[in-house]
């Protein structure tokens, strides 16, 4: 049975002392592919070492919201070379999030040395790298958040590429899936999900549609329930614990109950719209 991640950061210097492992871990849990998402310059080269090792990671590169106001005035041309220096790479992690401007507390540690970049201006960074991707009809890994309305209508309004996008651990209203899938959209479902209180995520993952169905792990990010956990989390410097990719087969079978079948079953379907979207090359 093979799984596949969506949406991580194994490049993240969190899992950096324990990456040996970690790959070695992921395929005793059988992962077969995992999409790696940059999300500013600094890192776009570290996912590409990885992708050079490991012929498990699939590339992404993109500018996230979060680190948009801290771009350099290269940065077109170094996302345009690192999507044109391997044929495999996809574009993610972009897109929109209006709580770092809104909710986000002032000293967030997360936060600390980003400059917040107003909404218009993470619109015309999000859809300057959306329209390169509908140009060379690439996936793109979108992140949003608190700004799912504006999402709809600039995805109404934009080309994008012909073989879909994703919406990464979508927690949106349950009323806008319809609309999101009409343009093409994939949604992947997050262990983080799997936490009691997130009631309101596992209804609306009850509602996608089976052939828009994914499931990630957001590693280090987005931890599981601690009970469910097959592999240890890892401790870090900077943050109390960080989430093991391996247990992404926790993830799967967590989906598999909430949509009430089996779980080789989801298994294989999952495979499918995988590799629907994000087969190798344009």
């Amino acid at each position: 049975m093979n799984l596949y991640d969506a949406h991580n950061h194994l490049h993240d210097e969190w899992l950096a002392p324990h990456r040996r492992q970690i790959f070695a871990d992921m395929e005793t849990a059988q992962v077969k592919r995992a999409v790696v998402n940059g999300t500013s310059e600094a890192d776009w080269p570290e996912v590409a070492q990885l992708a050079r090792e490991h012929a498990i990671v699939l590339p992404s590169y993109g500018l996230h919201p979060w680190d948009v106001g801290n771009r350099t005035p290269a940065w077109q041309e170094n996302f345009l070379g690192q999507l044109d220096a391997d044929p495999r790479a996809i574009v993610g992690e972009i897109g929109l999030d209006r709580w770092i401007l809104d909710r986000a507390r002032p000293d967030d540690p997360r936060l600390q040395g980003l400059r917040r970049a107003p909404t218009a201006e993470q619109l015309e960074v999000f859809r300057w790298q959306l329209a390169v991707a509908a140009e060379r009809n690439l996936p793109a890994s979108i992140h949003c958040l608190d700004a799912f309305g504006l999402m709809l209508e600039t995805l109404q309004d934009a080309q994008l590429p012909s073989r879909g996008f994703l919406l990464h651990a979508y927690s949106g209203p349950v009323e806008m899936i319809p609309g999101f899938a009409q343009l093409g959209a994939y949604f992947s479902f997050n262990g983080g999900f799997l936490e009691p209180r997130k009631e309101r995520l596992r209804e609306v993952f009850a509602a996608v549609p089976l052939d828009r169905l994914l499931a990630e792990t957001d590693a280090p990010a987005m931890r599981l329930p601690a009970n469910l956990e097959k592999f240890p989390p890892f401790a870090t410097e900077t943050a109390a614990l960080a989430n093991h990719p391996a247990n992404l087969g926790v993830t799967y079978a967590g989906l598999a109950e909430l949509r009430g079948t089996d779980l080789k079953t989801l298994a294989n379907r999952l495979e499918e719209n995988f590799l629907r979207l994000f087969k190798d090359g344009p």
